[in-house]
């Protein structure tokens, strides 16, 4: 998860997550994320990025970026996580771009990669 903090500065940093399919959004939790720089930067801002990724054998890289609006709820994070906190924090996306989701043409040393972008409407 990116965020952006008073002085202008970025933030990255992994955190737990799923996806919400009565919202449409991804859940971001943690042990105390109500308590970190994460949670404060985000609602200073309203807006985050996430990223998830992975590699599958035998070299198939994939990844989805989703950005948008960002909202405190005080329960949520136990579904994530039954040693998360229940704070959480819900991302509701604006752009999704992705690379090895819809397609597998993901070929960097050929300069060949399809990205997927849409913006959400």
């Amino acid at each position: 998860m990116a965020t952006i903090d008073s002085k202008g500065d970025l933030h990255v940093v992994p955190v737990g997550f799923r996806y919400n399919p009565e919202e449409d959004s991804i859940d971001i939790g943690g042990h105390n994320i109500a308590g970190t720089k994460k949670y404060r930067d985000a609602l200073r801002h309203g807006r985050i990025a996430f990223v998830v990724d992975d590699v599958r054998p035998p070299w198939k890289p994939r990844f989805v970026e989703i950005r948008g609006t960002v909202a405190a709820f005080s329960e949520g994070g136990k579904a994530i996580s039954e040693g998360f906190r229940p704070e959480i924090l819900r991302l509701t996306p604006t752009y999704i771009v992705s690379i090895g989701i819809n397609d597998e043409v993901i070929l960097p040393g050929q300069g060949r990669v399809n990205y997927h972008g849409r913006k959400v409407v």
